[in-house]
């Protein structure tokens, strides 16, 4: 899949078609309504940057604390890279969705791909950085699974047949 592609309607995830007057160049189109979102796009990464500034938008609409988007932009931000650097590794980058559902003090959040499965089927736990060690010290990377599952409420991750399935639930005081 080239370039993003809007949601198809039916699709079960979100009714409602968005404006994409918003939209920045090369945002991925949206189809939102209030209090979710499904976009598609490609596991590039310069669509996964286009696909975060929509759900950043998105987002942004909901009554959710400013903090708290921050938050939750830096765990998607940290999935979808793993997509485009692991699932997608050494491949032509695939297809991805992000559905995204909000019903006033949980949000959840799904990602689906197509691309290579994690390692023995289970998301890493990942290692808080030492904050021991001089910054210049410190490994590049390797900190990701870590900040996915401390920053949020709830992770799952699935493999059905040859799609990738991660769930990030937060809640939204």
């Amino acid at each position: 899949m080239g370039a993003a592609k809007a949601a198809e309607t039916g699709s079960g995830s979100a009714s409602g078609d968005s404006s994409g007057s918003d939209r920045g160049s090369g945002d991925p189109p949206t189809r939102a309504t209030k209090g979710k979102l499904t976009l598609r796009f490609s596991g590039a990464t310069d669509n996964i940057r286009a696909a975060l500034r929509q759900a950043r938008r998105h987002l942004a609409s909901l009554p959710v604390p400013e903090d708290r988007l921050a938050t939750i932009e830096l765990v998607l931000a940290e999935a979808l890279n793993n997509v485009a650097e692991h699932a997608y590794a050494g491949t032509r980058p695939g297809p991805v969705t992000l559905n995204a559902r909000h019903d006033g003090d949980r949000l959840c959040i799904v990602l689906r791909d197509m691309g290579r499965p994690l390692p023995g089927l289970v998301p890493p736990i990942g290692t808080p950085p030492d904050v021991n060690r001089p910054v210049d010290d410190l490994p590049e990377g390797g900190f990701g699974w870590f900040l996915i599952r401390d920053l949020t409420d709830h992770v799952d991750y699935v493999r059905h047949g040859s799609e990738n399935r991660l769930t990030l639930e937060f809640s939204t005081p």
